[in-house]
């Protein structure tokens, strides 16, 4: 694991949001600038990482025994309607 896989994602994320704050007052001197860029840079690439992995385990987790993924929208009425692969009828969301 690297240095950085034992922060939070929270924690990273508000990292890079300080970072970008910073960066945008733009009163800072060029070698500073530079140094907070590569560390929003790193910050912004590991944060992407954990949000591949996350997706990646809810896939995993949101197959039927066929090895289908599935997808639960919410329905108005607040209950769960499970939607099977490419047997599943269209969304009618507005969205």
């Amino acid at each position: 694991m690297k240095n950085g896989d034992t922060k939070s994602f929270e924690a990273q994320l508000t990292k890079l949001e300080r970072i970008v704050r910073d960066m945008e007052r733009g009163d800072l001197p060029l070698e500073k600038s530079l140094d907070l860029f590569e560390q929003g840079v790193r910050l912004s690439r590991e944060c992407q990482e954990r949000l591949n992995e996350a997706e990646r385990r809810i896939e995993l987790l949101l197959r039927d025994d066929g090895g289908r993924t599935f997808t639960t929208p919410f329905e108005e009425n607040g209950k769960l309607e499970s939607v099977v692969g490419d047997d599943a009828e269209e969304d009618e969301s507005v969205f």
